[in-house]
């Protein structure tokens, strides 16, 4: 349920607009009823919108008394009478959309001091920054020597961009964010308390003591990456971390250094990637993972939740398990088990 304190009120639309927002269909009329909130599934009310996607959830679905539901066609049938079905392909994603047209405000890291437009004199800006018309800076964030920062991009309070860090348009980089050795695209999304381009654990170690090896390489993060709060990204040692276009990435997850994301990528949280590892486009990474160094995830694989990745993973393949492996060899082998363990528990007959 959405919290007028927080979040302000839209004004009421019609189905109608809203269907023509996501190009669904009204299957049965009552386009011109309207919705001015939006709730869950199973406690919305009367005016509201809520989405169906998921049929764990039909007795809710059956039950529900919202005014409009965005729902697949497969499912439409079973929309209760007094509800009007949006019908849409994908409706969570339809659902999306919608919220980014009634709630702007939460697409991207609240604000923090309630500063609307320009600099706040609590911010402290080098002088020899350079920051396009339009960009916002709260108060006590701080902004270094010679970094680069585009028109319609907003730093929160207490941020700290170093210097000569470049960062394009449209950007959000939330309260507490740390950056640094770093370039940053266009579109980008740091939640609070993101660390970027601070060290990578590098020591050449011996018995005469660790000693620390400089890292000298950058981050590079393409246009449309968005960061979870309190995730870290460390600079490249000899060479650059890089994080590719339109990847999503958890709150606390650690990127070591010269790690390679590629494009559209998922990161689910508490995931950790070491140093020079290499994930190429497409790859989903379930929570609590950890991926070895110097390994290959390839397009498209996907690695089920508190899995350790030590080897190559092929291309388009499902690994899961300590150590990761193709999915269908480790639920074989976690059913063995569980035969075997169930085996030696049982008494022996007379």
């Amino acid at each position: 349920m959405t919290d007028p304190v927080f979040f302000d009120a839209f004004a009421p639309v019609t189905i109608a607009d809203l269907a023509a927002w996501v190009e669904g269909e009204l299957p049965s009329g009552g386009g011109e009823r309207v919705i001015d909130s939006v709730g869950p599934l199973e406690d919305a009310v009367a005016g509201q919108l809520v989405f169906f996607d998921n049929t764990k959830y039909l007795p809710m679905l059956a039950e529900t008394v919202a005014t409009a539901c965005l729902v697949s066609q497969r499912h439409a049938a079973k929309v209760p009478e007094s509800v009007t079905p949006i019908v849409v392909r994908e409706p969570y994603r339809a659902w999306g959309i919608i919220l980014g047209r009634l709630y702007p405000a939460a697409l991207t890291p609240m604000t923090m001091d309630g500063t609307l437009g320009g600099i706040s004199p609590a911010a402290r800006i080098d002088p020899s920054a350079r920051l396009e018309d339009g960009v916002v800076v709260e108060g006590g964030a701080v902004i270094g020597p010679e970094a680069e920062i585009g028109r319609g991009t907003r730093i929160q309070a207490n941020a700290v961009i170093g210097a000569r860090v470049r960062i394009g348009r449209d950007c959000a980089i939330g309260a507490n964010a740390v950056v640094q050795s770093t370039l940053i695209g266009n579109r980008v999304i740091l939640h609070p308390g993101v660390c970027v381009g601070q060290d990578g654990f590098g020591f050449a170690m011996g018995a005469q003591g660790h000693l620390k090896v400089p890292q000298i390489g950058r981050v590079i993060i393409q246009d449309d990456v968005e960061i979870g709060a309190n995730t870290t990204v460390d600079r490249g040692a000899n060479r650059d971390t890089v994080i590719g276009e339109g990847t999503k990435i958890d709150n606390q997850v650690q990127i070591g250094h010269n790690v390679v994301i590629g494009r559209h990528c998922v990161i689910v949280s508490q995931v950790g990637i070491s140093g020079s590892a290499t994930l190429q486009d497409y790859v989903a990474i379930g929570g609590q993972s950890g991926v070895r160094g110097h390994v290959t995830i390839g397009m498209g694989a996907q690695i089920a939740a508190v899995s350790v990745v030590e080897a190559d993973v092929p291309p388009g393949e499902r690994y899961g398990g300590v150590p990761a492996k193709p999915v269908k060899v480790w639920f074989r082998e976690v059913k063995t088990l569980a035969k075997l363990a169930e085996r030696g528990l049982k008494k022996p007959t007379d």
